[in-house]
């Protein structure tokens, strides 16, 4: 295989492997958090008081006081912490899988589907360490987030694997490393503005049936539904995401038609990967703009921002593999 270097590619793919092993072990600590910390036992310190008249409890109306000392608590807590450092290291390391990738290659390592979902997920956890930094009570639903940036890669690994190989001539452009680079971080940093809004329809939907039904006792769904944050945070959240993305892919978008005429004489011919590119915009232009609408915001908005990560996930897997167009570079045989 001429012009790449085998060894540093081996090394590459080993990187993939141990980062998402670290990232899984991540996983498991933020769900312990979520599961046993302090505000996994919130459902459990606000039980009514009245259960436990004539046993020694408080007065009726009052509500039972959390336990400082709750066996496993702090502990759950410190994992949580401990799980935010690994999930930097594995941040690194899968850094480092798509850095020796672009020298096993000497170019941009996302010229195929498996070197862009492996920069889309990254983008994905850093998104989440970003959410992290500005709420950081949010930290307990790491594992929601890491699953599908870990299904991601797993698939990446497997059914979208690619060996390294050198650039297509198609590709050889440096409007290769602008326009999908600015396309990968928009949509890895929206799967994490997805993930929030489910959990914020979750919550939402708790937080309705709570106050519409009288005596109302949630479920299995329903208690760890309360677990999460509020669903205004969870909202605003998921909304800064996107108002953070949209601009970065609507400068994705001219500058792929400043590419395609650059390469095909014309700035945009409805290809299939061009007109779901189109539709992704829209339905995100539409969301910010049900954001700005008073009788958008909330759950109809939330909706419109999921049917846009459903466009970015059809046009990522449907369009690449069945669709035949002037994009075909998924790199699978």
């Amino acid at each position: 295989m001429a012009g790449i270097d085998g060894s540093m590619a081996h090394l590459s793919d080993g990187l993939f492997t141990t980062a998402i092993a670290v990232y899984a072990l991540a996983m498991v600590g933020y769900t312990a958090e979520y599961a046993f910390g302090r505000v996994g036992r919130k459902t459990t310190a606000a039980v009514p008081a009245r259960e436990l008249v004539g046993a020694g409890g408080p007065p009726v109306g009052e509500s039972r006081p959390a336990v400082p000392g709750l066996t496993g608590t702090s502990k759950a807590e410190m994992i949580g912490r401990w799980s935010v450092v690994a999930t930097v290291l594995g941040a690194l390391i899968h850094g480092g899988s798509i850095a020796v990738r672009a020298l096993a290659v000497d170019a941009v390592p996302w010229s195929n589907m498996y070197e862009f979902a492996s920069v889309a997920g990254l983008v994905g956890i850093l998104a989440f360490l970003g959410v992290l930094w500005r709420l950081p009570t949010l930290r307990h639903l790491g594992g929601f987030v890491l699953f599908p940036v870990i299904l991601t890669m797993f698939l990446a690994g497997t059914v979208l694997y690619s060996k390294a190989q050198p650039l297509v001539p198609a590709l050889q452009s440096y409007w290769l490393a602008i326009h999908v680079t600015l396309v990968s971080i928009a949509e890895g940093a929206l799967m994490t503005s997805a993930v929030l809004t489910v959990l914020y329809l979750i919550r939402s939907r708790h937080d309705h049936r709570s106050a519409d039904a009288a005596g109302y006792r949630p479920g299995r769904v329903g208690t760890l539904a309360a677990k999460l944050p509020a669903a205004e945070t969870l909202d605003k959240a998921a909304y800064r995401v996107v108002a953070f993305s949209f601009p970065l892919y609507t400068v994705a978008v001219i500058c792929g038609a400043i590419w395609a005429e650059a390469a095909w004489g014309r700035y945009w011919g409805w290809d299939p990967k061009e007109t779901w590119a189109f539709i992704v915009w829209v339905i995100y232009a539409g969301y910010l703009h049900a954001r700005a609408t008073a009788g958008w915001k909330g759950r109809a908005a939330a909706w419109i921002n999921l049917a846009g990560f459903g466009a970015i996930t059809f046009n990522f897997l449907i369009v690449n593999i069945v669709v035949s167009g002037l994009h075909s570079y998924a790199g699978l045989s």
